[in-house]
Protein backbone atom coordinates (compact mmCIF):
# COMPACT_ATOMS: atom_id res chain seq x y z
CA UNK A 1 0.00 0.00 0.00
CA UNK A 2 0.91 3.54 -0.43
CA UNK A 3 1.48 5.23 2.98
CA UNK A 4 1.24 8.37 4.30
CA UNK A 5 4.17 10.11 5.97
CA UNK A 6 4.79 8.49 9.78
CA UNK A 7 6.25 9.69 12.50
CA UNK A 8 6.28 6.87 15.00
CA UNK A 9 6.92 6.88 18.61
CA UNK A 10 7.86 3.41 20.10
CA UNK A 11 7.80 3.35 23.96
CA UNK A 12 8.74 0.83 26.40
CA UNK A 13 6.49 0.30 29.35
CA UNK A 14 7.26 -0.64 32.60
CA UNK A 15 11.04 1.03 32.84
CA UNK A 16 12.32 0.49 36.55
CA UNK A 17 10.21 -3.15 36.91
CA UNK A 18 13.31 -4.68 37.44
CA UNK A 19 16.99 -4.65 36.71
CA UNK A 20 17.16 -7.10 33.95
CA UNK A 21 13.69 -4.91 32.15
CA UNK A 22 15.53 -1.76 32.53
CA UNK A 23 18.46 -3.46 30.68
CA UNK A 24 16.74 -4.32 28.03
CA UNK A 25 14.65 -1.27 27.24
CA UNK A 26 18.22 0.46 27.73
CA UNK A 27 19.76 -2.03 25.20
CA UNK A 28 16.50 -1.20 22.57
CA UNK A 29 16.77 2.63 23.38
CA UNK A 30 20.77 2.28 22.17
CA UNK A 31 20.02 0.11 19.42
CA UNK A 32 17.32 3.07 18.12
CA UNK A 33 14.82 0.86 18.08
CA UNK A 34 13.21 2.46 21.29
CA UNK A 35 12.49 6.22 21.36
CA UNK A 36 10.52 7.07 24.76
CA UNK A 37 10.21 4.98 28.03
CA UNK A 38 7.68 4.64 30.46
CA UNK A 39 8.84 4.90 33.88
CA UNK A 40 7.24 2.73 36.97
CA UNK A 41 7.64 4.68 39.92
CA UNK A 42 6.56 2.29 42.79
CA UNK A 43 9.10 -0.57 40.91
CA UNK A 44 11.74 -2.12 42.30
CA UNK A 45 14.53 -0.77 40.26
CA UNK A 46 13.36 2.76 39.70
CA UNK A 47 16.01 4.39 41.21
CA UNK A 48 18.41 2.64 38.56
CA UNK A 49 16.33 3.35 35.60
CA UNK A 50 16.34 7.14 36.40
CA UNK A 51 20.20 7.23 36.66
CA UNK A 52 19.70 5.24 33.28
CA UNK A 53 17.43 7.72 31.96
CA UNK A 54 19.62 10.71 32.81
CA UNK A 55 22.42 8.71 32.11
CA UNK A 56 21.40 7.89 28.07
CA UNK A 57 19.13 11.22 28.22
CA UNK A 58 16.22 8.69 27.41
CA UNK A 59 12.89 10.83 26.55
CA UNK A 60 10.87 9.61 29.80
CA UNK A 61 7.50 9.45 31.04
CA UNK A 62 5.23 8.42 33.77
CA UNK A 63 3.74 5.08 34.05
CA UNK A 64 0.67 6.24 36.28
CA UNK A 65 0.31 2.91 38.38
CA UNK A 66 -3.08 2.03 40.37
CA UNK A 67 -3.46 -1.35 39.90
CA UNK A 68 0.09 -3.39 40.65
CA UNK A 69 1.75 -3.26 43.83
CA UNK A 70 1.87 -0.34 46.47
CA UNK A 71 0.83 3.21 46.55
CA UNK A 72 3.15 5.47 46.41
CA UNK A 73 0.90 8.26 48.47
CA UNK A 74 -0.44 7.93 51.68
CA UNK A 75 -2.53 5.42 50.99
CA UNK A 76 -0.42 2.93 52.41
CA UNK A 77 -1.07 4.90 56.07
CA UNK A 78 -4.51 3.33 56.08
CA UNK A 79 -7.75 1.92 54.87
CA UNK A 80 -7.94 3.25 51.27
CA UNK A 81 -10.30 2.34 48.11
CA UNK A 82 -7.44 1.25 46.23
CA UNK A 83 -6.15 -0.99 48.25
CA UNK A 84 -6.68 -4.62 49.46
CA UNK A 85 -6.63 -5.55 53.14
CA UNK A 86 -2.81 -5.75 52.72
CA UNK A 87 -2.28 -3.05 51.46
CA UNK A 88 -1.37 -3.87 47.33
CA UNK A 89 -3.34 -2.40 44.82
CA UNK A 90 -6.34 -4.55 43.05
CA UNK A 91 -4.52 -6.06 40.37
CA UNK A 92 -5.35 -5.27 36.80
CA UNK A 93 -9.22 -6.87 36.59
CA UNK A 94 -9.96 -6.02 40.43
CA UNK A 95 -9.28 -2.35 39.65
CA UNK A 96 -11.89 -2.54 37.10
CA UNK A 97 -14.43 -4.15 38.91
CA UNK A 98 -13.98 -1.89 41.48
CA UNK A 99 -14.16 1.01 39.26
CA UNK A 100 -17.33 -0.86 37.95
CA UNK A 101 -18.85 -1.10 41.40
CA UNK A 102 -18.78 2.60 41.84
CA UNK A 103 -15.85 1.35 44.81
CA UNK A 104 -13.18 3.60 44.09
CA UNK A 105 -12.92 6.99 45.75
CA UNK A 106 -11.78 9.36 42.88
CA UNK A 107 -9.93 11.88 45.20
CA UNK A 108 -8.10 8.85 46.57
CA UNK A 109 -6.73 7.97 42.60
CA UNK A 110 -6.18 12.66 42.36
CA UNK A 111 -3.53 11.86 45.72
CA UNK A 112 -2.08 8.71 44.67
CA UNK A 113 -1.68 10.34 40.82
CA UNK A 114 -0.33 13.51 42.89
CA UNK A 115 1.67 11.33 44.25
CA UNK A 116 3.43 9.50 41.48
CA UNK A 117 3.96 12.97 39.76
CA UNK A 118 5.77 14.26 42.76
CA UNK A 119 8.16 10.92 43.13
CA UNK A 120 8.88 11.13 39.18
CA UNK A 121 10.42 14.75 39.78
CA UNK A 122 12.29 13.54 42.84
CA UNK A 123 13.99 10.81 40.48
CA UNK A 124 14.61 12.88 37.42
CA UNK A 125 14.45 16.77 38.27
CA UNK A 126 11.90 17.21 35.92
CA UNK A 127 8.29 17.18 34.64
CA UNK A 128 7.56 13.90 32.33
CA UNK A 129 7.30 14.18 28.56
CA UNK A 130 4.08 12.50 29.14
CA UNK A 131 2.18 10.24 31.30
CA UNK A 132 -0.23 7.28 30.52
CA UNK A 133 -1.44 4.55 32.29
CA UNK A 134 0.31 0.61 33.19
CA UNK A 135 -1.95 -1.62 31.99
CA UNK A 136 -4.25 1.56 30.80
CA UNK A 137 -5.89 2.40 34.27
CA UNK A 138 -6.20 5.89 32.99
CA UNK A 139 -8.78 5.64 30.65
CA UNK A 140 -11.21 3.75 32.75
CA UNK A 141 -14.72 5.80 33.16
CA UNK A 142 -14.18 8.49 35.94
CA UNK A 143 -10.35 7.67 36.27
CA UNK A 144 -10.14 9.42 32.91
CA UNK A 145 -11.62 12.58 33.94
CA UNK A 146 -9.44 12.59 37.60
CA UNK A 147 -6.35 11.67 35.36
CA UNK A 148 -6.60 14.65 32.48
CA UNK A 149 -7.01 17.52 35.30
CA UNK A 150 -4.20 15.84 37.75
CA UNK A 151 -1.97 16.26 33.98
CA UNK A 152 -3.16 19.81 32.94
CA UNK A 153 -2.55 21.03 36.38
CA UNK A 154 0.32 19.81 35.99
CA UNK A 155 1.70 21.20 32.59
CA UNK A 156 1.39 17.44 31.30
CA UNK A 157 0.35 18.00 27.68
CA UNK A 158 1.05 14.33 26.45
CA UNK A 159 -1.03 10.77 26.85
CA UNK A 160 -2.01 8.02 25.20
CA UNK A 161 -4.97 7.34 23.57
CA UNK A 162 -4.76 3.08 23.28
CA UNK A 163 -7.54 3.08 20.46
CA UNK A 164 -6.17 0.23 18.36
CA UNK A 165 -7.91 0.04 15.12
CA UNK A 166 -9.34 -3.76 14.13
CA UNK A 167 -8.45 -5.51 17.20
CA UNK A 168 -11.33 -7.12 17.95
CA UNK A 169 -10.41 -9.20 14.76
CA UNK A 170 -7.06 -10.32 15.46
CA UNK A 171 -8.13 -13.88 16.05
CA UNK A 172 -4.75 -14.70 17.03
CA UNK A 173 -4.86 -13.62 20.17
CA UNK A 174 -6.82 -15.34 22.89
CA UNK A 175 -10.18 -15.06 23.63
CA UNK A 176 -9.55 -13.28 27.01
CA UNK A 177 -7.30 -11.09 25.68
CA UNK A 178 -9.16 -10.30 23.16
CA UNK A 179 -12.19 -9.33 25.27
CA UNK A 180 -9.49 -6.82 27.50
CA UNK A 181 -7.86 -5.30 24.08
CA UNK A 182 -12.32 -4.63 23.04
CA UNK A 183 -12.67 -3.08 26.68
CA UNK A 184 -9.79 -0.89 26.32
CA UNK A 185 -10.53 0.22 23.32
CA UNK A 186 -14.02 1.34 24.28
CA UNK A 187 -12.94 2.99 27.36
CA UNK A 188 -10.45 4.67 25.31
CA UNK A 189 -12.58 6.15 22.83
CA UNK A 190 -14.94 7.75 26.02
CA UNK A 191 -11.99 8.98 27.34
CA UNK A 192 -11.41 11.57 24.16
CA UNK A 193 -13.86 13.59 25.53
CA UNK A 194 -12.29 14.46 29.17
CA UNK A 195 -8.75 14.10 27.18
CA UNK A 196 -9.24 16.71 24.62
CA UNK A 197 -11.65 19.28 26.89
CA UNK A 198 -8.12 19.34 29.09
CA UNK A 199 -6.08 20.28 26.28
CA UNK A 200 -4.36 17.40 26.50
CA UNK A 201 -2.13 15.65 23.16
CA UNK A 202 -1.62 11.96 21.77
CA UNK A 203 -0.57 10.69 18.27
CA UNK A 204 -3.12 10.01 15.77
CA UNK A 205 -2.94 6.53 16.10
CA UNK A 206 -2.01 3.53 18.72
CA UNK A 207 -1.11 0.11 18.10
CA UNK A 208 0.10 -2.39 20.76
CA UNK A 209 -3.09 -4.41 22.03
CA UNK A 210 -2.51 -6.71 19.03
CA UNK A 211 1.46 -7.12 19.25
CA UNK A 212 1.97 -7.91 22.79
CA UNK A 213 4.54 -10.42 24.60
CA UNK A 214 4.30 -13.68 22.07
CA UNK A 215 2.16 -12.00 18.99
CA UNK A 216 4.77 -9.46 18.01
CA UNK A 217 6.36 -9.58 15.09
CA UNK A 218 7.22 -6.86 11.95
CA UNK A 219 4.72 -8.12 9.77
CA UNK A 220 2.16 -7.66 12.62
CA UNK A 221 3.31 -4.55 13.84
CA UNK A 222 3.55 -3.28 10.21
CA UNK A 223 -0.14 -4.84 9.60
CA UNK A 224 -1.09 -3.09 12.76
CA UNK A 225 0.18 0.37 11.43
CA UNK A 226 -1.92 0.04 8.17
CA UNK A 227 -4.76 -0.98 9.42
CA UNK A 228 -4.60 2.43 11.58
CA UNK A 229 -4.16 4.27 8.68
CA UNK A 230 -6.25 2.72 6.03
CA UNK A 231 -8.57 5.59 4.29
CA UNK A 232 -6.28 8.46 5.36
CA UNK A 233 -5.32 10.30 1.86
CA UNK A 234 -1.78 9.27 0.63
CA UNK A 235 0.75 12.38 1.55
CA UNK A 236 -0.92 13.48 4.78
CA UNK A 237 1.88 13.45 7.76
CA UNK A 238 0.42 11.21 10.44
CA UNK A 239 1.83 10.22 14.10
CA UNK A 240 1.59 6.65 15.70
CA UNK A 241 2.68 4.80 18.79
CA UNK A 242 3.69 1.85 19.37
CA UNK A 243 3.43 -0.17 22.86
CA UNK A 244 5.87 -2.36 23.75
CA UNK A 245 7.29 -4.29 26.75
CA UNK A 246 11.08 -5.12 25.97
CA UNK A 247 13.58 -6.36 28.51
CA UNK A 248 15.10 -9.73 29.57
CA UNK A 249 13.21 -11.93 32.24
CA UNK A 250 12.75 -11.01 35.73
CA UNK A 251 14.44 -13.11 38.01
CA UNK A 252 12.68 -13.96 41.52
CA UNK A 253 12.58 -12.14 43.95
CA UNK A 254 13.90 -8.98 42.07
CA UNK A 255 11.60 -7.03 40.07
CA UNK A 256 7.79 -5.90 40.73
CA UNK A 257 5.92 -3.09 42.22
CA UNK A 258 6.05 -4.48 46.04
CA UNK A 259 4.87 -8.13 45.19
CA UNK A 260 6.94 -9.56 43.16
CA UNK A 261 7.91 -9.98 39.82
CA UNK A 262 4.45 -11.77 37.66
CA UNK A 263 4.56 -14.82 35.59
CA UNK A 264 4.71 -12.40 32.45
CA UNK A 265 7.86 -10.84 33.81
CA UNK A 266 9.51 -13.67 34.20
CA UNK A 267 8.37 -15.25 30.55
CA UNK A 268 10.49 -15.50 27.47
CA UNK A 269 7.95 -12.88 25.83
CA UNK A 270 9.66 -9.48 26.94
CA UNK A 271 12.81 -11.40 25.49
CA UNK A 272 11.03 -11.91 22.27
CA UNK A 273 9.76 -8.34 21.85
CA UNK A 274 13.75 -7.53 22.72
CA UNK A 275 14.23 -9.56 20.09
CA UNK A 276 11.79 -8.33 17.26
CA UNK A 277 12.39 -4.64 17.94
CA UNK A 278 16.00 -4.86 17.39
CA UNK A 279 16.12 -6.71 14.86
CA UNK A 280 16.80 -5.73 10.74
CA UNK A 281 13.25 -7.00 9.83
CA UNK A 282 11.37 -4.38 11.41
CA UNK A 283 13.33 -1.35 11.13
CA UNK A 284 13.34 -2.57 7.50
CA UNK A 285 9.96 -3.02 7.24
CA UNK A 286 9.26 0.07 8.68
CA UNK A 287 11.66 2.17 6.47
CA UNK A 288 10.03 0.58 3.63
CA UNK A 289 6.84 1.72 4.23
CA UNK A 290 7.56 5.30 5.09
CA UNK A 291 8.25 4.92 8.61
CA UNK A 292 10.30 7.52 10.61
CA UNK A 293 11.04 6.62 14.36
CA UNK A 294 10.58 9.58 16.84
CA UNK A 295 9.98 10.57 20.32
CA UNK A 296 7.69 12.54 21.62
CA UNK A 297 9.26 15.71 22.02
CA UNK A 298 9.85 15.65 17.82
CA UNK A 299 5.97 15.72 17.49
CA UNK A 300 6.07 19.39 18.57
CA UNK A 301 8.14 20.61 15.74
CA UNK A 302 5.59 19.45 13.13
CA UNK A 303 5.12 22.33 10.92
CA UNK A 304 2.26 24.51 10.39
CA UNK A 305 -0.35 22.71 8.45
CA UNK A 306 0.91 19.25 9.37
CA UNK A 307 -1.94 18.48 11.98
CA UNK A 308 -2.00 18.54 15.82
CA UNK A 309 -1.18 14.81 17.05
CA UNK A 310 -4.56 13.47 18.74
CA UNK A 311 -6.91 15.65 16.27
CA UNK A 312 -6.27 14.91 12.61
CA UNK A 313 -7.68 11.49 12.49
CA UNK A 314 -9.61 11.49 15.24
CA UNK A 315 -13.10 10.33 13.46
CA UNK A 316 -11.57 7.49 11.80
CA UNK A 317 -9.99 5.94 15.04
CA UNK A 318 -13.22 6.01 16.73
CA UNK A 319 -14.96 3.41 15.38
CA UNK A 320 -14.87 0.21 18.10
CA UNK A 321 -14.21 -3.07 17.28
CA UNK A 322 -16.24 -5.90 17.75
CA UNK A 323 -15.40 -9.64 19.23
Amino acid sequence: MAWPRVKLVVTADDFGYCPRRNEGIVEAFLAGAVTSVSLLVNGAAAESAAELARRHYIPTGLHANLSEGRPVGSAHHGASSLLSPEGFFLGKMGFREAVAAGDVALPQVREELEAQLGRFRELLGRNPTHVDGHQHVHVLPGVCQVFAEVLQAHGVRFTRLPLERGVGGCTWLEAPKRAFACSVERDAGAAVGPFSGRGLRWTDAFVGLSTCGRHMSAHRVSGALARALEGTPTGHSLTAELMAHPGYPSVPPAGGCGEGPDAFSCSWERLHELRVLTAPTLRARLAQDGVELCALHDLDSKRSGEGIPGEATLVTFLEPSQL
